[in-house]
């Protein structure tokens, strides 16, 4: 079964976002894992390191590391779902998707990453990502099934 970890800065608190995450983390059927880092730090720069050192110290090695990243792939939703089947056609078994904070990801962590994603050039709430995100990876789990929920 593919194990999915979405590393992402901030804790989501009770209201819409948490509705909605909670809503498709209860349609998937393959293991997810959300793991929520933050820091308290008020300078930018100080924050995001922080928050880098955090994602990395839950980065698997033996994972494949996907990143949110504006300068990333804007892949179709059909497309994403065959870049997740090619991973585990090829033996994958592990996906880790990472997620930044306000100020994205340090390039630490862009450069370990095997693919970056973006969701288009227009900047996007982290917590608005997630919640994208956990929908591309229903979607795709769906396609792959063969199931009629996506329409192209």
């Amino acid at each position: 079964m593919l194990k999915i970890d979405i590393i992402c800065v901030a804790r989501v608190k009770k209201g819409p976002y948490y509705d909605l995450i909670e809503d498709y983390t209860k349609r998937l059927k393959w293991k997810l894992n959300i793991i929520e880092v933050e820091s308290k730090l008020s300078d930018a720069k100080k924050c995001q390191a922080e928050e880098a050192e955090k994602i990395q110290k839950h980065l698997d090695s033996n994972a494949i590391l996907i990143a949110l990243d504006e300068r990333g792939d804007g892949l179709k939703s059909l497309d994403f779902a065959k870049t997740i089947q090619n991973f585990t056609n090829n033996g994958e078994s592990h996906l880790q998707f990472v997620i930044g904070g306000a100020d994205g990801l340090t390039d630490d962590v862009r450069d370990k990453a095997t693919f970056l994603l973006s969701f288009g050039q227009q900047t996007w709430p982290h917590l608005l990502a997630r919640v994208m995100l956990l929908e591309q990876i229903y979607r795709a789990q769906q396609i792959l099934a063969g199931h009629p929920y996506h329409r192209e």
